[in-house]
Protein backbone atom coordinates (compact mmCIF):
# COMPACT_ATOMS: atom_id res chain seq x y z
CA UNK A 1 0.00 0.00 0.00
CA UNK A 2 1.78 3.23 -0.96
CA UNK A 3 2.08 6.41 1.62
CA UNK A 4 0.26 9.36 1.60
CA UNK A 5 -1.26 12.28 3.67
CA UNK A 6 -4.31 14.11 3.73
CA UNK A 7 -5.90 17.31 5.64
CA UNK A 8 -9.32 16.54 7.45
CA UNK A 9 -11.14 19.73 8.25
CA UNK A 10 -15.11 20.66 8.94
CA UNK A 11 -17.42 22.61 10.15
CA UNK A 12 -15.80 26.38 8.55
CA UNK A 13 -18.50 28.14 8.82
CA UNK A 14 -17.42 30.69 6.64
CA UNK A 15 -19.49 33.99 6.61
CA UNK A 16 -20.46 33.38 11.00
CA UNK A 17 -21.88 36.88 11.95
CA UNK A 18 -21.17 36.68 15.24
CA UNK A 19 -23.85 38.65 16.54
CA UNK A 20 -24.06 37.68 19.99
CA UNK A 21 -20.59 39.91 19.99
CA UNK A 22 -21.78 42.37 17.50
CA UNK A 23 -24.05 43.18 20.06
CA UNK A 24 -21.76 44.19 22.71
CA UNK A 25 -19.03 45.51 20.59
CA UNK A 26 -18.71 45.57 16.80
CA UNK A 27 -14.98 45.71 16.84
CA UNK A 28 -14.54 42.68 18.43
CA UNK A 29 -17.12 40.78 16.07
CA UNK A 30 -15.33 41.79 13.08
CA UNK A 31 -11.78 40.64 14.64
CA UNK A 32 -13.60 36.91 15.08
CA UNK A 33 -15.03 37.55 11.58
CA UNK A 34 -11.81 37.98 10.53
CA UNK A 35 -10.07 35.02 12.73
CA UNK A 36 -12.40 32.56 10.82
CA UNK A 37 -11.42 33.29 7.15
CA UNK A 38 -7.96 33.23 8.47
CA UNK A 39 -7.88 30.22 10.23
CA UNK A 40 -8.80 28.40 6.55
CA UNK A 41 -6.71 30.57 4.93
CA UNK A 42 -4.15 29.10 7.70
CA UNK A 43 -4.94 25.62 7.22
CA UNK A 44 -4.14 25.95 3.72
CA UNK A 45 -1.06 27.21 4.23
CA UNK A 46 -0.39 24.42 6.11
CA UNK A 47 -1.86 22.11 3.27
CA UNK A 48 0.64 23.36 0.73
CA UNK A 49 3.89 23.50 3.12
CA UNK A 50 3.77 20.06 3.99
CA UNK A 51 2.80 19.07 0.01
CA UNK A 52 -0.34 16.98 1.12
CA UNK A 53 -2.20 14.66 -1.62
CA UNK A 54 -5.75 15.84 -0.29
CA UNK A 55 -7.88 18.04 1.59
CA UNK A 56 -11.44 16.44 2.58
CA UNK A 57 -13.99 18.66 4.12
CA UNK A 58 -16.71 16.87 6.15
CA UNK A 59 -19.89 19.67 5.72
CA UNK A 60 -20.58 23.21 6.29
CA UNK A 61 -18.28 25.08 4.86
CA UNK A 62 -20.59 27.96 5.15
CA UNK A 63 -22.49 29.13 8.01
CA UNK A 64 -25.85 29.77 5.82
CA UNK A 65 -27.50 31.45 2.74
CA UNK A 66 -24.46 34.13 1.62
CA UNK A 67 -25.63 37.92 1.73
CA UNK A 68 -24.17 38.44 -1.57
CA UNK A 69 -20.45 36.54 -3.38
CA UNK A 70 -17.86 38.02 -1.00
CA UNK A 71 -17.74 34.42 1.30
CA UNK A 72 -18.12 32.56 -1.81
CA UNK A 73 -15.15 34.13 -3.33
CA UNK A 74 -13.18 34.15 -0.62
CA UNK A 75 -13.91 30.23 -0.38
CA UNK A 76 -12.56 30.26 -4.37
CA UNK A 77 -9.51 31.92 -3.68
CA UNK A 78 -8.66 29.91 -1.46
CA UNK A 79 -9.06 26.30 -2.83
CA UNK A 80 -7.54 27.81 -6.31
CA UNK A 81 -4.68 28.27 -4.46
CA UNK A 82 -5.01 24.42 -3.14
CA UNK A 83 -5.45 24.06 -7.15
CA UNK A 84 -2.24 25.49 -7.97
CA UNK A 85 -0.31 23.49 -5.58
CA UNK A 86 -1.91 20.28 -7.59
CA UNK A 87 -4.19 19.49 -3.99
CA UNK A 88 -7.67 17.70 -4.41
CA UNK A 89 -10.34 18.73 -2.48
CA UNK A 90 -13.23 16.81 -1.34
CA UNK A 91 -16.46 18.69 -0.36
CA UNK A 92 -19.31 17.41 1.61
CA UNK A 93 -22.65 19.84 2.48
CA UNK A 94 -23.82 19.82 5.81
CA UNK A 95 -26.84 20.83 7.42
CA UNK A 96 -25.48 24.81 7.25
CA UNK A 97 -24.49 24.57 3.30
CA UNK A 98 -27.01 22.30 2.30
CA UNK A 99 -28.79 22.52 -1.51
CA UNK A 100 -31.81 23.98 0.74
CA UNK A 101 -29.66 26.39 2.39
CA UNK A 102 -27.21 27.96 0.18
CA UNK A 103 -28.99 29.55 -2.98
CA UNK A 104 -25.90 31.63 -4.59
CA UNK A 105 -22.91 30.12 -6.27
CA UNK A 106 -19.53 30.69 -7.60
CA UNK A 107 -18.11 28.58 -10.31
CA UNK A 108 -15.11 26.19 -8.03
CA UNK A 109 -11.67 25.45 -9.70
CA UNK A 110 -11.63 22.03 -11.24
CA UNK A 111 -9.78 20.46 -8.23
CA UNK A 112 -12.69 20.65 -5.96
CA UNK A 113 -15.31 16.97 -6.50
CA UNK A 114 -18.23 17.71 -4.73
CA UNK A 115 -20.15 14.49 -3.01
CA UNK A 116 -23.56 14.18 -4.43
CA UNK A 117 -26.42 14.68 -2.11
CA UNK A 118 -29.49 12.37 -3.58
CA UNK A 119 -27.13 9.22 -2.79
CA UNK A 120 -24.02 8.30 -1.73
CA UNK A 121 -21.05 8.87 -4.19
CA UNK A 122 -17.70 7.97 -3.87
CA UNK A 123 -14.11 9.35 -5.68
CA UNK A 124 -10.67 7.59 -6.68
CA UNK A 125 -7.35 8.44 -6.65
CA UNK A 126 -5.81 5.97 -8.39
CA UNK A 127 -2.57 6.69 -8.22
CA UNK A 128 -2.41 6.22 -4.48
CA UNK A 129 -5.42 3.56 -4.18
CA UNK A 130 -7.36 5.63 -2.21
CA UNK A 131 -11.37 5.86 -2.26
CA UNK A 132 -13.50 8.52 -0.75
CA UNK A 133 -17.48 7.95 0.10
CA UNK A 134 -19.74 10.51 1.01
CA UNK A 135 -23.39 11.86 0.95
CA UNK A 136 -24.00 15.52 1.52
CA UNK A 137 -27.08 17.11 2.90
CA UNK A 138 -30.01 17.98 0.31
CA UNK A 139 -32.10 19.71 3.11
CA UNK A 140 -30.87 21.62 5.99
CA UNK A 141 -32.50 18.57 8.66
CA UNK A 142 -31.36 15.02 7.55
CA UNK A 143 -32.88 12.44 10.23
CA UNK A 144 -32.37 9.21 8.02
CA UNK A 145 -29.11 7.21 8.86
CA UNK A 146 -27.16 7.79 5.72
CA UNK A 147 -24.24 5.85 6.44
CA UNK A 148 -26.25 2.60 6.32
CA UNK A 149 -26.43 3.23 2.32
CA UNK A 150 -22.83 4.00 1.76
CA UNK A 151 -21.02 1.70 -0.61
CA UNK A 152 -18.42 -1.53 -0.04
CA UNK A 153 -15.14 -0.77 0.40
CA UNK A 154 -12.47 -0.66 -2.76
CA UNK A 155 -10.53 -4.52 -1.84
CA UNK A 156 -6.94 -3.80 -1.48
CA UNK A 157 -7.49 0.37 -1.18
CA UNK A 158 -7.47 2.84 1.67
CA UNK A 159 -11.42 3.52 1.73
CA UNK A 160 -11.86 6.97 3.65
CA UNK A 161 -15.95 7.41 4.85
CA UNK A 162 -16.81 11.08 5.07
CA UNK A 163 -20.11 12.35 6.98
CA UNK A 164 -21.63 15.05 8.63
CA UNK A 165 -23.62 13.33 11.62
CA UNK A 166 -23.94 13.85 15.23
CA UNK A 167 -23.65 10.30 15.38
CA UNK A 168 -25.84 8.63 18.75
CA UNK A 169 -25.86 12.12 19.98
CA UNK A 170 -23.53 15.32 20.93
CA UNK A 171 -25.38 17.81 22.74
CA UNK A 172 -25.45 20.31 22.23
CA UNK A 173 -25.29 19.20 18.49
CA UNK A 174 -28.69 18.94 16.73
CA UNK A 175 -28.89 15.25 15.39
CA UNK A 176 -28.50 14.80 11.90
CA UNK A 177 -27.67 12.04 10.00
CA UNK A 178 -27.94 9.82 13.10
CA UNK A 179 -26.06 6.31 13.27
CA UNK A 180 -24.10 4.18 15.42
CA UNK A 181 -20.00 3.33 15.61
CA UNK A 182 -21.04 -0.06 14.77
CA UNK A 183 -22.83 1.35 11.61
CA UNK A 184 -19.71 2.71 10.53
CA UNK A 185 -17.58 -0.22 11.58
CA UNK A 186 -19.88 -2.18 9.28
CA UNK A 187 -18.93 -0.67 6.17
CA UNK A 188 -15.57 -2.38 6.61
CA UNK A 189 -13.41 1.32 5.77
CA UNK A 190 -10.67 2.41 6.99
CA UNK A 191 -11.11 5.90 8.31
CA UNK A 192 -14.52 7.81 9.03
CA UNK A 193 -13.93 11.44 8.38
CA UNK A 194 -16.97 13.47 10.40
CA UNK A 195 -18.25 16.70 10.51
CA UNK A 196 -20.82 18.83 12.62
CA UNK A 197 -19.76 18.63 15.75
CA UNK A 198 -16.91 21.44 17.02
CA UNK A 199 -15.05 19.30 19.35
CA UNK A 200 -12.01 17.67 18.60
CA UNK A 201 -12.69 13.94 18.98
CA UNK A 202 -11.36 10.66 18.24
CA UNK A 203 -13.87 8.34 18.35
CA UNK A 204 -12.55 5.14 18.09
CA UNK A 205 -9.55 3.69 16.88
CA UNK A 206 -10.64 0.64 14.89
CA UNK A 207 -11.27 1.89 12.41
CA UNK A 208 -10.03 5.72 13.03
CA UNK A 209 -13.31 7.46 13.47
CA UNK A 210 -12.82 11.43 13.86
CA UNK A 211 -14.40 14.56 14.54
CA UNK A 212 -11.63 17.46 13.79
CA UNK A 213 -13.74 20.24 15.19
CA UNK A 214 -14.10 23.68 13.99
CA UNK A 215 -11.40 25.52 12.71
CA UNK A 216 -12.50 28.47 14.87
CA UNK A 217 -14.42 29.21 17.87
CA UNK A 218 -17.45 31.00 17.39
CA UNK A 219 -18.98 31.26 21.06
CA UNK A 220 -18.39 31.01 24.24
CA UNK A 221 -19.65 27.28 24.15
CA UNK A 222 -16.14 26.81 22.04
CA UNK A 223 -13.58 27.23 23.70
CA UNK A 224 -10.43 26.23 23.49
CA UNK A 225 -8.25 25.39 20.71
CA UNK A 226 -9.47 25.01 17.27
CA UNK A 227 -7.72 23.41 14.14
CA UNK A 228 -8.23 20.11 11.84
CA UNK A 229 -6.45 17.32 11.67
CA UNK A 230 -3.36 15.58 9.31
CA UNK A 231 -3.87 12.46 8.75
CA UNK A 232 -0.47 10.29 7.51
CA UNK A 233 -0.88 6.66 5.94
CA UNK A 234 2.54 4.55 5.93
CA UNK A 235 2.22 1.01 5.25
CA UNK A 236 -1.35 0.77 5.90
CA UNK A 237 -0.72 2.17 9.92
CA UNK A 238 -2.25 5.72 10.19
CA UNK A 239 -1.00 8.58 12.41
CA UNK A 240 -2.73 11.58 13.14
CA UNK A 241 -2.04 15.29 14.53
CA UNK A 242 -3.84 18.27 15.10
CA UNK A 243 -3.30 21.67 13.12
CA UNK A 244 -4.12 24.62 15.06
CA UNK A 245 -5.69 27.28 13.13
CA UNK A 246 -7.93 29.17 15.32
CA UNK A 247 -6.65 32.94 15.58
CA UNK A 248 -8.95 34.40 18.30
CA UNK A 249 -10.39 32.23 21.41
CA UNK A 250 -13.35 32.12 23.79
CA UNK A 251 -13.03 31.73 27.84
CA UNK A 252 -14.02 31.60 31.01
CA UNK A 253 -13.11 32.46 34.24
CA UNK A 254 -14.84 32.17 37.82
CA UNK A 255 -13.76 34.49 40.46
CA UNK A 256 -14.87 33.91 43.71
CA UNK A 257 -15.11 37.72 45.77
CA UNK A 258 -15.44 37.54 49.72
CA UNK A 259 -18.31 39.19 52.06
CA UNK A 260 -16.50 42.17 52.74
CA UNK A 261 -14.81 42.84 49.06
CA UNK A 262 -15.79 46.43 48.18
CA UNK A 263 -15.31 46.94 44.16
CA UNK A 264 -11.97 48.27 44.37
CA UNK A 265 -10.97 44.72 45.95
CA UNK A 266 -12.94 42.23 43.57
CA UNK A 267 -11.45 44.69 40.91
CA UNK A 268 -8.21 43.40 41.82
CA UNK A 269 -9.12 39.85 42.95
CA UNK A 270 -10.08 39.54 38.92
CA UNK A 271 -6.33 40.92 37.99
CA UNK A 272 -4.91 38.26 40.26
CA UNK A 273 -7.07 35.55 38.32
CA UNK A 274 -6.27 36.90 35.00
CA UNK A 275 -2.43 36.16 35.59
CA UNK A 276 -3.36 32.34 34.70
CA UNK A 277 -5.54 32.98 31.58
CA UNK A 278 -2.75 35.09 30.11
CA UNK A 279 -0.43 31.63 29.86
CA UNK A 280 -3.40 30.56 27.68
CA UNK A 281 -4.15 32.98 25.66
CA UNK A 282 -0.71 31.77 23.16
CA UNK A 283 -0.75 35.28 21.35
CA UNK A 284 -4.73 35.18 20.32
CA UNK A 285 -7.07 37.83 21.18
CA UNK A 286 -9.29 36.66 24.06
CA UNK A 287 -13.23 36.68 24.20
CA UNK A 288 -13.89 36.26 27.70
CA UNK A 289 -16.91 35.49 29.91
CA UNK A 290 -16.28 36.56 34.12
CA UNK A 291 -18.51 35.11 36.63
CA UNK A 292 -18.44 36.47 39.87
CA UNK A 293 -19.83 34.33 42.49
CA UNK A 294 -20.08 34.23 46.53
CA UNK A 295 -21.84 36.49 49.07
CA UNK A 296 -20.82 40.42 49.25
CA UNK A 297 -22.53 43.35 51.46
CA UNK A 298 -21.67 45.68 48.05
CA UNK A 299 -23.83 43.01 45.64
CA UNK A 300 -26.64 45.98 45.12
CA UNK A 301 -24.14 48.85 45.13
CA UNK A 302 -22.59 46.63 42.22
CA UNK A 303 -26.17 45.47 40.74
CA UNK A 304 -27.39 49.36 40.48
CA UNK A 305 -24.26 50.18 38.10
CA UNK A 306 -24.28 47.31 36.51
CA UNK A 307 -22.91 48.95 33.31
CA UNK A 308 -20.10 51.10 35.27
CA UNK A 309 -18.89 48.14 36.88
CA UNK A 310 -18.86 46.04 33.51
CA UNK A 311 -16.68 48.51 31.98
CA UNK A 312 -14.40 48.62 35.09
CA UNK A 313 -14.02 45.28 34.75
CA UNK A 314 -13.22 45.66 31.39
CA UNK A 315 -10.16 48.05 31.96
CA UNK A 316 -9.36 45.29 34.84
CA UNK A 317 -8.74 42.87 31.73
CA UNK A 318 -7.01 45.20 29.48
CA UNK A 319 -4.61 45.97 32.71
CA UNK A 320 -3.65 42.39 32.32
CA UNK A 321 -3.30 41.99 28.36
CA UNK A 322 -3.96 44.25 25.59
CA UNK A 323 -6.24 41.27 23.88
CA UNK A 324 -8.77 40.09 27.13
CA UNK A 325 -11.86 41.50 25.90
CA UNK A 326 -14.63 41.02 28.22
CA UNK A 327 -17.33 38.88 26.17
CA UNK A 328 -19.70 38.87 29.22
CA UNK A 329 -19.95 39.51 33.28
CA UNK A 330 -22.33 37.14 35.01
CA UNK A 331 -22.92 38.58 38.64
CA UNK A 332 -23.94 35.39 40.42
CA UNK A 333 -23.72 37.50 43.80
CA UNK A 334 -25.98 36.82 47.03
CA UNK A 335 -26.66 39.24 49.76
CA UNK A 336 -24.77 38.44 53.34
CA UNK A 337 -27.77 39.31 55.10
CA UNK A 338 -31.66 39.11 54.04
CA UNK A 339 -32.25 43.16 53.96
CA UNK A 340 -32.38 43.44 50.61
CA UNK A 341 -34.74 40.82 50.28
CA UNK A 342 -36.80 42.25 52.85
CA UNK A 343 -36.71 45.21 51.36
CA UNK A 344 -38.15 43.62 47.93
CA UNK A 345 -40.51 42.12 50.33
CA UNK A 346 -41.63 45.57 51.66
CA UNK A 347 -42.83 46.12 48.11
CA UNK A 348 -44.62 43.15 46.72
CA UNK A 349 -41.67 41.92 44.16
CA UNK A 350 -40.92 38.91 45.44
CA UNK A 351 -43.90 37.43 44.85
CA UNK A 352 -44.12 38.89 41.23
CA UNK A 353 -40.69 37.49 40.43
CA UNK A 354 -39.97 34.05 42.32
CA UNK A 355 -35.97 33.76 43.38
CA UNK A 356 -35.49 30.80 41.56
CA UNK A 357 -37.15 30.22 38.28
CA UNK A 358 -40.22 31.35 36.21
CA UNK A 359 -43.75 30.13 35.50
CA UNK A 360 -44.34 29.10 32.17
CA UNK A 361 -46.46 32.55 31.93
CA UNK A 362 -43.89 34.12 32.57
CA UNK A 363 -41.46 32.65 30.02
CA UNK A 364 -44.03 33.04 26.99
CA UNK A 365 -44.63 36.63 27.33
CA UNK A 366 -40.98 37.52 27.70
CA UNK A 367 -40.49 35.80 24.76
CA UNK A 368 -43.32 37.44 23.13
CA UNK A 369 -41.44 40.68 23.73
CA UNK A 370 -38.28 39.60 23.12
CA UNK A 371 -39.64 38.57 19.51
CA UNK A 372 -40.88 41.99 19.05
CA UNK A 373 -37.61 43.26 19.79
CA UNK A 374 -36.07 41.28 17.82
CA UNK A 375 -37.66 41.60 15.07
CA UNK A 376 -36.67 45.29 14.91
CA UNK A 377 -32.77 44.54 15.46
CA UNK A 378 -30.21 45.97 12.29
CA UNK A 379 -28.08 43.95 10.00
CA UNK A 380 -29.60 40.55 10.81
CA UNK A 381 -28.72 40.46 13.97
CA UNK A 382 -31.99 38.72 14.85
CA UNK A 383 -31.46 35.69 13.01
CA UNK A 384 -28.87 34.69 15.68
CA UNK A 385 -30.16 31.89 18.16
CA UNK A 386 -29.24 33.92 20.87
CA UNK A 387 -29.91 37.57 19.46
CA UNK A 388 -30.18 39.32 22.46
CA UNK A 389 -26.98 37.29 23.83
CA UNK A 390 -28.94 35.04 26.50
CA UNK A 391 -31.69 33.03 26.63
CA UNK A 392 -34.91 34.21 28.63
CA UNK A 393 -34.07 32.93 31.65
CA UNK A 394 -31.16 34.47 32.01
CA UNK A 395 -32.35 37.28 30.77
CA UNK A 396 -35.54 37.61 33.24
CA UNK A 397 -32.82 37.16 36.12
CA UNK A 398 -30.59 39.82 35.22
CA UNK A 399 -33.94 42.03 34.75
CA UNK A 400 -34.99 40.44 38.42
CA UNK A 401 -31.56 40.83 40.20
CA UNK A 402 -31.43 44.48 38.99
CA UNK A 403 -34.78 45.01 40.32
CA UNK A 404 -33.74 43.70 43.87
CA UNK A 405 -30.46 45.75 44.05
CA UNK A 406 -32.71 49.30 43.30
CA UNK A 407 -35.35 48.05 45.69
CA UNK A 408 -32.95 47.27 48.40
CA UNK A 409 -31.18 50.80 47.90
CA UNK A 410 -34.69 52.49 49.07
Amino acid sequence: MTSFRFIHAADLHLGSPFQGLALKDAAIAELFIEASRKAFSTLVDQAIERSVDFFIVAGDVYDGDWKDNKIGLFFNREVARLERARIPVFLLKGNHDAESVITKTITLPKNVSEFPVNKPGSFKLEHLKVALHGQGFAERSANENLALAYPKPETGWFNIGVLHTSLTGREPHAPYAPCSIEDLRSRGYDYWALGHVHDFEIVHDDPLVVFPGNLQGRSIREQGSKGAVLVTVEDGRITHERVITDGARFGQLKVEVAPDDAPPAILRRIETALDAVTDTMEERPLALRITLEGRNRFRSEIMSRRGDFRDEVQAACHRAHADIWLEKLELRLEPVTEAGLAATAALGIEGLIPADGFPQEVLAEAQARISEIVSRLPGGIGAADLPLGDDVDALLAEARDLLYARAARG
